[in-house]
């Protein structure tokens, strides 16, 4: 008892301190005030340990007798986890329809809801089996079923109906402090199209994934829903639905909404990051523009993606064994002009128009590099009510001419007759890239061509990898939204199936902008994620295909991101500084310092010593 008592005797600042700091690594280890004792704490997911509270904390929270008595070290507890979720993955199915990997996704979910902290500590053992059950691919089923597997409030969801009430609402969460909102209005769920309030899945998935690869304290995230209704029909109609059960809002009643609901949060978290997700192409670009020069805020379909993409398009001009600076030469055909098309195109030219001089003839010169393919075929000035976010890639009419195409010809003609290095898929479709466009494809003037098949979830995939290696051959580069397996090739040769996922940057940008203290997201901070991805690979493992790296190393690669990006905000003259790094103790620290502090400030799923006070 005398050392409960030496604990219980801190001065109330350094309670105060403990309260709000205990978060970073460095500060991992010290105790955590708690208001709660008994059955309350086992109940509360963010303090609940399970079998591994310490019979000495058993006593001090009144826990003796509430558990088995033999006290679990982590490793134990992951190991009884594990054994139990390879026993229940079949036991949990609710029907045929409910798969392995959405059965996986229910246990996973249930043990979030009870241990917190374990659940991240199997999350983060456990990357490369479960970051595809928390994100994609099982995150689409997930969504789409999400009304019959809600059971308890994981985020916040802000209405059309809620109008005018927002600015109170936000105060509901009991979070003290936000680092970090994922926001999405339902409207464009990877490729599945629009599924209202069950979108919240995907910001769910997206924070979880913050958390695990970025070290963002689960405590300070939080996904959020806008339902400003859903022009599904099937959803519209079922009476189980749990979203508002009216079509969409549109125009200024639309962008109202949004408004509300960005001065509302901005309010009370200042210094929070926002990252809109699975916008509708109407919206994604409108509302980017809106607000990112005003608020901490950027759009992972539309920059993230585009990042992914760029760090793959030039590790394939590296694996032709080619420096980086070729990419400007690189003919790349891309099959999609959403928000996410879009937005690799507007990347990918500035990149190149940077590395030819960034002046406007490098940046004209490098729009040649592109022909954008649609669901109207070729797109080209002829075409008839063009959108704005395409139009400066619509290719000359006497430049087709001369290769031989017209407005609307098909991706297998564009194909046939560019003869390109990249055949970029962001179309949503899957199987476009079908047997008669890759045998196209065999025609291009690389040697080693390049097929990005980066549609999510894994059916909208433009191709397998089986397709492309067994059809273009065994020299192609591949990459893909989703995941898949390798190929064997024979004789001892592997066919590398390369996963684009935009993990490997958005959890690096939020927490390189969060330690950071940027104002705002920059294009310089962008591209600098992107390049230091790019960069990531050995030569030898780009030689091989291997353009993006093993999931398994993601703290890492989150960690150089996160570096890359306070970089280029120092430099910028961006940065604010974060907490007691202040933006002129930033500007002090080199290249290692920087890596070091981002270390030091990556939560880690430890259990934090607990001390019970009373209110």
């Amino acid at each position: 008892m005398s050392n409960f008592n030496r604990q219980i005797r801190l001065t109330s600042t350094m309670i105060r301190g403990l309260q709000y700091r205990y978060f970073t690594t460095i500060e991992g280890h010290r105790p955590t005030i708690v208001h709660k004792q008994g059955l309350d704490i086992l109940h509360d997911p963010w303090f609940n340990k399970g079998t591994a509270f310490s019979m000495t904390e058993r006593d001090r929270l009144e826990l003796r007798g509430l558990l088995p008595p033999n006290v679990m070290s982590n490793e134990q507890q992951i190991e009884r986890f594990m054994a139990d979720l390879k026993r229940l993955e079949v036991q949990a199915r609710d029907g045929p329809s409910d798969t392995n990997s959405l059965a996986k996704w229910r246990i996973l979910n249930r043990l979030h809801d009870r241990n917190e902290t374990m659940y991240y500590k199997v999350l983060i053992a456990k990357i490369e089996e479960y970051a595809p059950i928390v994100y994609t691919p099982t995150v689409g089923l997930v969504c789409q079923k999400y009304s019959g597997l809600f059971r308890r409030p994981r985020g916040m969801y802000f209405s059309a109906a809620d109008r005018g009430e927002m600015m109170s609402m936000v105060y509901n969460w009991p979070a003290e402090q936000v680092d970090m909102i994922v926001v999405t209005d339902g409207s464009r769920i990877l490729g599945l199209g629009d599924l209202g309030v069950q979108g919240i899945g995907i910001a769910i998935g997206k924070l979880d994934l913050y958390v695990a690869a970025a070290g963002i304290n689960p405590q300070r995230v939080l996904p959020i829903m806008i339902d400003v209704g859903t022009n599904n029909e099937a959803l519209l109609k079922d009476p189980l639905y749990l979203g508002l059960q009216q079509h969409r809002l549109d125009g200024e009643e639309y962008i109202a909404v949004i408004d509300e609901f960005m001065e509302a949060v901005f309010t009370r978290w200042p210094h929070v990051i926002v990252q809109f997700e699975d916008f509708q192409s109407k919206w994604a670009f409108k509302l980017l523009q809106r607000y990112r020069n005003s608020y901490r805020m950027f759009n992972d379909d539309v920059q993230g993606t585009a990042g992914v993409a760029i760090a793959g398009l030039l590790g394939a001009v590296r694996a032709q064994g080619r420096p980086m600076i070729d990419f400007p030469k690189q003919k790349i055909v891309v099959a999609g002009a959403g928000s996410a098309g879009i937005g690799v195109l507007n990347a990918a030219r500035k990149t190149m128009a940077r590395m030819l001089g960034n002046n406007e003839l490098a940046f004209e010169s490098a729009g040649s590099q592109f022909w954008v393919v649609d669901a109207k075929g070729l797109i080209t000035e002829e075409r008839e009510n063009i959108d704005e976010d395409a139009k400066p890639f619509a290719k000359k009419t006497k430049e087709i001419g001369r290769q031989g195409l017209r407005e609307g010809a098909s991706l297998e003609e564009v194909v046939r007759e560019v003869k390109p290095d990249v055949l970029l898929g962001l179309s949503a479709v899957g199987g476009l890239f079908s047997k008669e466009v890759l045998e196209a494809l065999k025609g291009s003037t690389s040697t080693r061509p390049a097929i990005f098949a980066m549609s999510n979830p894994t059916t909208n995939a433009e191709c397998t990898p089986e397709e492309a290696f067994s059809i273009v051959g065994e020299n192609v580069i591949f990459a893909s939204g989703s995941p898949f397996a390798d190929v064997d090739l024979g004789n001892g040769h592997i066919g590398h199936c390369n996963q684009g996922n935009n993990m490997y940057l958005f959890p690096g940008i939020g927490l390189g902008v969060l330690l950071s203290g940027s104002r705002i997201v920059s294009d310089g901070m962008l591209q600098a994620a992107a390049e230091c991805l790019a960069a990531y690979m050995t030569e030898e493992e780009v030689l091989k295909g291997v353009i993006y790296p093993s999931i398994s190393s993601i703290r890492d690669i989150t960690k150089q991101v996160a570096a890359a990006v306070i970089t280029e905000a120092i430099e910028e003259d961006l940065a604010e500084g974060y907490r007691e790094m202040d933006a002129r103790e930033l500007r002090k620290l080199n290249k290692e310092e920087i890596l070091k502090h981002v270390e030091d400030n990556m939560w880690n799923p430890e259990y934090p010593t607990l001390i019970y006070k009373k209110d």
